[in-house]
């Protein structure tokens, strides 16, 4: 491979300079107060602070901004927030993401992500737990970089956390919505605040939505691909019987039913000759299905002026099944059914201080207990009649020599636990300068177990048992943590530098067919993070600007790696990558009447060891790691007025090329593309009622969202593609 200089180096460079600068611009800002109104506060830390005084990248989108933009799934956040990705490879809504170019290699639905999810602060790791989320939500955080002095979960990509609206004293509200859209779609949310008594409240939310599929499917009889079909209540309880005590009891569930995602596939033959790029020939029938449930109660104690005890415990079950038309076509190459049933119980205790003096602290012991069942059967070519005698049943699967007419399926069963105690530490010295660092430690173990693989016929029976009951176990301990300072200026920009040393636990090969040698258990992976950043506000804050530059060391990446010749899947670890790059935010108020927000992401990744597939991929790119993202919203006020406010709110989203895999094959390299998007909203003056127009991908840009190479065993190209253009209105009712 080419050692040639990175093109991204130049701005990594510029970047650099520009945070060197920022304390000149930001002397001339008003001194922080209380937030202003469009500032956003956030518990990243687990403190509630302004975004400003928090030495994180960190992008927030607040609730509102959320519901107007209709952002009603996780996957839409990549759009808003820079150096963040996503592979939807096991369908929309259970999205596996990618930030600063830390991803998981890996569609198996017994994994855990490296950028965490966080519901109202409870970790949400197997895909089973994640269900319908983005409805009344408060505000969304997106967390970039290793995260663990903090959270209750090691990660090393990162953290989303998403945070719903909790009940309001005292208050009686709510607010009702109802939406129609393109492809028949019908969408319903609310929500009702109840006051009871003094001391307690409860609030009641709710979302439906429905919709056909939008990849048209040229089979009669046979449904579209990519529908929706789902809804989630959450009921939140709060109660204070003190001013020292604090609980809120959450309970939810979500379920899911719609037409499975459709596979755009490329194949070496001609099946889709006479299919357009928004249609396909599928066989399969079969609903996608989702269920939720969780309960958590987050309890706080404050134990004197300058301590609170905060215990977060919680209870998480969930199943996930689908049928996936693997070879996107009506026959029968390749389909695949997926199973996942998965509970967890998770306890979080800290002890926070606020002292108001130099030295503050956030001391915890976290628990968290997973259990998962896995089952995967591959279905390959089980409309084939190979003795033709008539009949498809175990006989052609023997005949065969186990190549058509057979079913492959695996299960196995995996318990997972973590302990770890953690430390996140403050100093001040003097009034500009303030130290931080933090300890963690962390026992993880885990045991997959009853592991086993059976070919089969078509009608069930068994023509031979591949992989004999089998388990394995894994017990880690890891001592990780974080060291920075910041300097905060008079006029109120921030400077920090930090450098982390975070963990991802070991995990067990779900991918194991066809022999023993497939069990496996792929190392922790671990990154070294270094990491500078400037957050400023300008023109008595007008304008703000966050910046961020890093350099990450990625130690044994976990991925599946397919041996060429023999189809045998394991999963091990990519030895040594290392990434470096920078983020921008700015908002901007540019007018009474003309708002303006934005972010850009540089990265610039390179394998520096490792074999993939028999393949030396040193040199190669990581995957789902564009070298540059980008987006811009506009929100122009045209009549604000006695009869109410008219706005318009166009947006754009940008993405460079990028890989879905690490041995970069050339022809499955997503180039660049544009996603346009925007909503025209109308609100009453007294803020009782609103009207929005809204549109997605509104130039109907076709786009691939993962994409696998299949040519050497199936002789096609596997791809998802994401969503057309979709559009509607929606009407809201406020009280």
């Amino acid at each position: 491979m080419s050692r040639r200089k990175s093109p991204l180096l130049p701005s990594a460079l510029a970047l650099g300079a520009a945070l060197v600068s920022a304390p000149a611009w930001g002397q001339a800002a008003a001194e922080p107060s209380a937030p202003q109104p469009g500032e956003i506060v956030v518990t990243a830390t687990k403190r509630s602070e302004n975004i400003q005084s928090v030495p994180i990248s960190i992008s927030a989108i607040g609730g509102d901004a959320l519901a107007k933009g209709r952002m009603d799934s996780v996957d839409s956040l990549v759009t808003k927030v820079a150096n963040l990705q996503l592979s939807s490879i096991v369908g929309d809504n259970t999205p596996i993401f990618a930030l600063r170019g830390v991803s998981m290699s890996d569609y198996s639905l017994n994994q855990a992500s490296p950028v965490a999810t966080y519901y109202d602060e409870v970790y949400k790791g197997n895909f089973a737990f994640l269900g319908v989320a983005m409805y009344d939500l408060e505000r969304v955080e997106v967390l970039r970089g290793p995260q663990g002095t903090l959270y209750g979960k090691n990660t090393t990509g990162g953290a989303v956390n998403i945070i719903s609206r909790t009940a309001k004293l005292g208050e009686t509200s709510g607010y009702a919505n109802l939406g129609f859209g393109n492809y028949d779609r019908v969408d319903l949310n609310g929500a009702i605040n109840l006051p009871l008594g003094d001391k307690a409240a409860l609030r009641v939310a709710g979302t439906y939505s429905k919709a056909n599929g939008w990849f048209h499917n040229v089979v009669e009889g046979v449904p579209d691909p990519g529908g929706v079909r789902e809804y989630g209540v959450r009921a939140t309880l709060r109660y204070e019987p003190s001013s020292s005590v604090r609980f809120v009891a959450q309970g939810s569930t979500s379920y899911q039913d719609p037409t499975n995602y459709g596979i755009y596939a490329q194949p070496t033959a001609d099946n889709r000759a006479g299919l357009g790029k928004w249609e396909i020939a599928s066989d399969v029938t079969e609903r996608r299905r989702a269920r939720t449930y969780s309960l958590a109660l987050h309890t706080d104690i404050d134990l004197s002026d300058t301590l609170t005890l905060t215990s977060i415990t919680a209870w998480d079950k969930g199943y996930l099944h689908f049928r996936e038309d693997s070879d996107g076509q009506a026959s029968q190459l390749i389909e695949i059914d997926y199973d996942d049933k998965a509970s967890q119980f998770a306890e979080d205790l800290r002890l926070t201080s606020d002292t108001g003096g130099p030295f503050d602290f956030i001391a915890g012991l976290y628990f968290n207990r997973e259990k998962v069942f896995n089952s995967s059967t591959m279905h390959l070519a089980t409309d084939t009649d190979v003795n033709a005698d008539g009949t498809i049943d175990y006989t052609d699967c023997v005949d065969s020599e186990l190549s058509l007419a057979c079913q492959f399926r695996n299960r196995f069963d995996q318990i997972k636990k973590s302990l770890a105690a953690y430390t996140d530490l403050s100093y001040k010295l003097g009034g500009h300068v303030t130290l931080h660092g933090g300890l963690r430690y962390t026992h993880d173990t885990g045991r997959q177990y009853d592991f086993t693989s059976d070919a089969l016929g078509v009608d069930e029976v068994e023509v031979l048992n591949l992989i004999p009951s089998s388990s394995l176990r894994f017990s880690t301990d890891n001592l990780s943590g974080k060291l920075g300072a910041d300097y905060r200026f008079d006029g109120g920009t921030l400077l920090y530098a930090s450098v982390s040393l975070s963990y991802r636990a070991p995990s067990f090969n779900a991918q194991a067919f066809f022999d023993a040698s497939e069990l496996s258990i792929a190392k922790a992976e671990k990154v070294t993070s270094y990491e500078v950043g400037a957050k400023t506000q300008l023109l008595g804050r007008a304008v703000t600007l966050n910046t961020a530059a890093f350099y990450y060391d990625y130690r044994n990446q976990q991925f599946v790696n397919v041996d060429p010749s023999t189809a045998v899947q394991t999963l091990l670890n990519v030895p040594k990558s290392r990434i470096y790059g920078a983020e921008a935010d700015l908002t901007a108020i540019a007018a009474s009447w003309l708002n303006i927000h934005g972010g850009i992401g540089l990265l610039a990744t390179k394998i520096l060891s490792g074999t993939v597939s028999g393949t030396n991929v040193a040199g190669n790119q990581l995957a789902n790691a564009p070298h540059f993202t980008g987006n811009l919203g506009i929100d122009i006020t045209a009549f604000d007025g006695p009869s109410g406010t008219l706005s318009f709110h166009p947006e754009v989203a940008y993405q460079a090329g990028q890989y879905f895999e690490m041995v970069n094959v050339a022809r499955l390299r997503q180039g660049g593309y544009a996603l346009l998007s925007g909503h025209i909203d109308y609100e009453s003056a007294d803020g009782l009622w609103n009207l929005s127009a809204w549109i997605k991908n509104a130039t109907k840009k076709q786009y691939f969202t993962s994409r696998i190479d299949l040519m050497d065993g199936f002789g096609l190209d596997y791809n998802h593609v994401g969503t057309p253009r979709t559009y509607g209105i929606t009407a809201g009712l406020k009280f």
